[in-house]
């Protein structure tokens, strides 16, 4: 999703918990990687993989000029034969310690096997952060948390676009004065159906 989607996206939900709440999640995963040069771990579950995450963090890496923000993706299951970045297996969860930030991606529950992983990745000195559809064991593990509830205004996915895009960002925007929904939908409406810029 490019800026300019995502600025879009954070007019519809200006109003809303998550412009607010994915720039404060955002600030703390920055400022845990940033000192320490890197070290970010990113992690879901058996079922779910934070593939997207994973990208749209390596591109905020890039485009923000903060290469810390680029993670590593632990997997459950790596097959033989897959290229060494897709080759991260758990056991790189229990090689963490201080200096380390683990990113837990999980909307549901994590196996027994991944709380235990992250726990001792805790004890060992990392940083945990979870983006969770609630579970109390996860929230349990983590130093920072933002839970997204399945059934809410918004989704997993959609969450992750925003998080990911504040984590580039340099600077909190300008605060401005409260809007009303529809002056919300109306700005949206004329961002949509303007003339693209020219180009000369």
């Amino acid at each position: 999703m490019d800026a300019v989607r995502v600025a879009l996206l954070r007019e519809v939900l200006d109003g809303t918990e998550w412009p607010r709440a994915t720039r404060r999640f955002a600030a703390a995963l920055r400022s845990s990687v940033v000192p320490h040069g890197g070290g970010l771990l990113l992690v879901g579950t058996e079922v779910y993989e934070p593939w997207h995450l994973a990208a749209h963090l390596v591109d905020e890496a890039a485009w923000s000029g903060t290469p810390e923000l680029a993670p590593t993706l632990v997997r459950h299951r790596v097959e033989a034969g897959e290229p060494a970045h897709l080759s991260v297996g758990l056991g790189r969860i229990e090689a963490a310690g201080r200096g380390q930030t683990l990113l837990v991606v999980a909307p549901e529950r994590p196996g027994d096997g991944l709380l235990e992983r992250v726990h001792g990745a805790r004890r060992a000195g990392a940083t945990v952060l979870s983006l969770d559809g609630g579970d109390l064991e996860v929230h349990g593990l983590a130093h920072e948390t933002l839970t997204v509830p399945e059934g809410g205004d918004v989704d997993l996915d959609t969450v992750q676009h925003l998080v990911s895009a504040a984590a580039g960002e340099n600077s909190l925007p300008v605060q401005r004065g409260k809007r009303t929904f529809r002056d919300r939908l109306s700005r949206l409406a004329d961002q949509l159906t303007a003339p693209p810029p020219a180009r000369w």
